[in-house]
């Protein structure tokens, strides 16, 4: 049974920082890019992160860039996400999800998705 489970979620200030994970079972994470995309309240889908299957490839949206780092752990099986000076606007819920290739290609796994709120 494939499972992508986030975690890390939660009530932070704006400046602070949290650490998303998203640990992967039931498929061979260690073939397949991975990608990060959240949901604002209200809002539709927004990308917000590529990794490929290797981890030496970084892909981000241009809100984030240099500040949101992506990471992987093939060994772990494990998707992370270390998001530092978080703004109000990035309140959302956040999803870890496979993609078909090793560099790229459309979504495939998804997770149930972790509650990001940023608020004074």
């Amino acid at each position: 049974q494939v499972q992508l489970v986030e975690s890390g979620g939660g009530l932070v200030q704006p400046g602070g920082f949290l650490r998303l994970s998203c640990a992967a079972s039931g498929f061979t994470f260690s073939i397949y890019a991975m990608s990060w995309v959240r949901q604002a309240p209200g809002k539709g889908l927004e990308w917000v992160s590529d990794i490929n299957s290797g981890g030496g490839r970084t892909y981000y949206a241009d809100s984030v860039k240099g500040r949101i780092p992506i990471s992987r752990d093939n060994a772990k099986n494990t998707l992370y996400l270390q998001m530092n000076s978080l703004k109000p606007e990035e309140t959302a819920v956040y999803y870890c999800a496979s993609r078909t290739g090793s560099n790229s290609g459309g979504y495939y796994y998804w997770g149930q998705g972790t509650q990001v709120t940023v608020s004074p």
